[in-house]
This record gives structure tokens, C-alpha cells and sequence, in this order.
């Protein structure tokens, strides 16, 4: 009887430790399992705000994530690319500024060694063409369809580096992969940036003019507007238009002076800006800047009216009833273009660019001209205008009128004249 009391309590005592232990163990069980719960949720928690920034970001457009094989790609076109140009910039006059700027007649040989490739190449030297256009003009004409696909340009900077535009269309939406190279100072390159942006807006001209707006940060993230229009010229110009571009308008431009913004012919000139055009004029005859700093009292009548009348079918009597003129002094004031007597418009930056032209029978020949604009607007023809000139024997030039076509004149901003007397 003893004997099984003994073993009674000694029975009780392992189960209840059994028991005990059980609980232990389940205590254990859960407690670890509440750690892995909660581990679990601080990772689908962090996993659902970076999915959330990611599709914030993809939203904006911009600093996309660029995926690895891109990158490999970029980096090895451009080290590709620039080898090929190594001896001609190798060999180029750099100068002793510390910014290298090679001249036009290297950029374009290195465009014509990068062209080989089939690759579409341009530069940013004033009126170029595009080699090798038909892989752009081919991939904008099929996106314009709704057609997917994509394409390579390279961009020669006239430092002697090299810009690559790997645009996408995916049949919605565009994108493109920027990356440069430059050159160092052991002669080697190297990559510069690389980015990946969606393009908000594009359009191709039938001009053949690739305008497109990028994705970039807007207020109030930023407290200044950022701009992220371009325009890439596709078509070729014609070796006449580029001529007669360089020749009869670039000089002039749209800002500072009224030539080729305003209404007038021989007629009709009153509402010139004399005093404005004067330095445009000087640059164009002389081949360099106006140095105000050579009148300090005003620009000799003589002078003067002697350029404008070189230019323009007038006389010096009409220039002195027009221009802002000093009796007294017998000068002519001029006063350089700044704050205070121009106010900064996107129209102003417009590069002209002869699109036609056209012989006369009196043997004038009329210009007709695109003001082409790449800021904010991006616009190939902000206005078309018809220029008329007459080219004497010796090669010098006259303008004769200019009429702005289509009312275009009631959608640039008003003429700010320099000087009001």
C-alpha cells in the first residue's frame, strides 16, 4: 500500500512536470511566433513605403530607376564611341583655357568619323544637320502610329565629349537614357551621368523638327521653373538655306532689335529700333563684337548713319527724325541691353532659320523665315516671316522690308525699345 503511494506521487510529480512543461514550451512557441508576426509586418510595412515612394517617383518621370542592362549598354556605346574620335581629338588645338572648345571644322570631322557607325549624330554648332536622319525620321514616323521601338542619337559636345539618346516608345508613352562621356585630363574618358526620363510631350514636325518636353521637378518641390524642352532638327536643311541663314539673319536674331519682328518696308520705317540695331549691324560688317567702351559719349553721327544707311534704304535725315540722337553732341545714344530697358521673353531666344526662297524679277530675293524656339514653348515656327533683300555685285547685302505672315506679330510679346527718348 505504501509502495503505491510512492508510486502515485511520483506519477503526479512527472506529469505535472510534463505539463508544466508543455505550457513552457507553448509559452516559447508563441512567444517566438509573436516576434515572427511582428518582423513579418515591419517588413510588408517597409516593403508597401518603398513601393509607394517607387511609384511616386515613376509618377514624377524623373531619376527613374535605369535597369542594369541599360547601363551596360550606355557605358559601353560610349567608350565604343569614344575611341573612335581619340586621334582627332587627340591631335585637335585645345588652346590653354582650362574649358576646352574645339572649333567647328573638328566637331564636324568628328560627326563624319562617328557617322560611319550608322548611328544618327548630331552637334550643337548653329544650323547643322544630322547624320544619318533616317534612323530618327524612321523611328518618330512609326511612333506616330502607335508603333513600338526605340532609337540611338549621339550628341558631340564641343568640348570633345559625346552625348547618348537611347529614346523609347513603348507604345503609349516615351522615354529616353541620357549618359555622357567627357574626356580627362590624362587623355582617357569617362562616364559623366546617366539618367532615365519620361517624356511628357513630343511631337515631329513635318518641318522635321523632334520637339519633346522631359519630365523634371516642378514647384513647390523646386522654387525655380526647370525646363526640359528640346528640340533636335532631324531634316536636313538645304546647303542654300543654310547659306542664306548664316549670311542674312543669324547676326540679327529677335531680341535687342526689331528687323525681323516687326512690320515694315521702305515706306514705312519709323518704328525701327535704330539705336538697337546698331551693334547687330557693326557685328554683322566687321565680324566682331561692339565695343561700347570705344564711345563713351555716344556713337559718331557719321559712323552711324553710315552703317544703317549701308543696311537699310534710308536717309540721314530720316535716321535722325527716327533714331534717338544727341544735337548738341552730334552722337547717337546707345545703351547695352539689361534690366532695365529689356525685360527677358522666350521669343527672344528664337534662332531664325531661312525655310524658302524666293528670286524676284526687280532681282531681290525674298526670305521666307522661322523663328525656331527651344525654350519652354518648343515651338519650330513661333512665326514665319517674309524678309526681303537685295545682294549688290560685291557680295554685301540690303534689307528691304520685312512682313510678318499670319498675325503671327499679335502672339509674340511687344517690341521693348532700348532707348525712348
Amino acid at each position: 500500500m505504501e509502495l503505491n503511494k510512492k508510486y502515485f506521487i511520483v506519477l503526479m510529480i512527472f506529469v505535472i512536470g510534463c505539463f508544466i512543461c508543455a505550457c513552457g514550451k507553448e509559452d516559447n512557441n508563441a512567444s517566438e511566433s509573436l516576434v515572427e508576426d511582428t518582423k513579418e509586418s515591419a517588413y510588408i510595412e517597409k516593403t508597401k513605403v518603398v513601393e509607394k515612394e517607387a511609384a511616386a517617383q515613376w509618377a514624377k518621370g524623373y531619376d527613374l530607376p535605369v535597369d542594369e542592362q541599360e547601363v551596360k549598354e550606355a557605358e559601353n556605346d560610349c567608350i565604343t564611341m569614344m575611341e573612335l574620335i581619340f586621334d582627332i581629338y587627340g591631335g585637335a588645338d585645345k588652346g590653354t583655357a582650362s574649358n576646352v572648345t574645339l572649333s567647328d571644322e573638328i566637331v564636324f570631322e568628328m560627326q563624319k568619323k562617328l557617322a560611319e557607325t550608322k548611328y544618327s549624330i548630331i552637334t550643337l554648332i548653329t544650323y547643322s544637320n544630322m547624320e544619318n536622319y533616317e534612323n530618327v525620321d524612321k523611328f518618330l514616323t512609326e511612333c506616330k502610329k502607335g508603333e513600338r521601338g526605340s532609337v540611338v542619337v549621339y550628341e558631340i559636345h564641343s568640348d570633345g565629349g559625346i552625348g547618348r539618346m537611347k529614346f523609347i516608345f513603348d507604345g503609349t508613352d516615351m522615354y529616353v537614357v541620357s549618359a555622357g562621356s567627357v574626356w580627362n585630363k590624362n587623355g582617357k574618358s569617362g562616364m559623366s551621368y546617366l539618367s532615365y526620363t519620361r517624356i511628357k510631350e513630343w511631337k515631329y514636325t513635318d518641318k522635321g523638327w523632334f520637339c519633346y518636353e522631359l519630365c523634371v521637378p516642378e514647384p513647390p518641390e523646386v522654387s525655380e521653373i526647370v525646363d526640359g524642352s528640346y528640340l533636335i532638327r532631324v531634316k536636313p536643311m538645304t546647303e542654300e538655306q543654310r547659306e542664306m541663314s548664316e549670311r542674312c539673319v543669324q547676326g540679327l536674331g529677335y531680341q535687342g532689335q526689331n528687323l525681323l519682328c516687326s512690320n515694315w518696308n521702305a515706306e514705312n520705317m519709323s518704328e525701327l529700333d535704330y539705336n538697337g540695331m546698331f551693334e547687330y549691324l557693326y557685328g554683322m560688317k566687321y565680324g566682331e563684337k561692339f565695343n561700347s567702351e570705344d564711345y563713351p559719349n555716344g556713337i559718331p553721327r557719321e559712323e552711324f548713319e553710315s552703317l544703317i544707311m549701308e543696311y537699310l534704304p534710308i536717309t540721314a535725315e530720316q535716321i535722325r527724325e527716327y533714331a534717338a540722337f544727341d544735337e548738341e553732341n552730334q552722337t547717337y545714344l546707345w545703351e547695352r541691353l539689361g534690366c532695365f530697358n529689356y525685360a527677358p521673353t522666350f521669343f527672344g531666344t528664337s534662332l531664325p532659320e531661312v525655310v524658302n526662297i524666293k528670286e524676284n524679277e526687280d532681282g531681290t530675293v525674298t526670305l521666307t523665315v522661322d523663328a525656331v524656339c527651344d525654350m519652354v514653348i518648343c515651338d519650330d515656327a513661333v512665326i514665319t516671316h517674309e524678309l526681303t533683300v537685295k545682294f549688290a555685285d560685291d557680295g554685301s547685302l540690303q534689307y528691304l522690308g520685312n512682313e510678318i505672315l499670319n498675325d503671327g506679330i499679335i502672339h509674340i510679346p511687344d517690341y521693348q525699345y532700348r532707348i525712348r527718348e
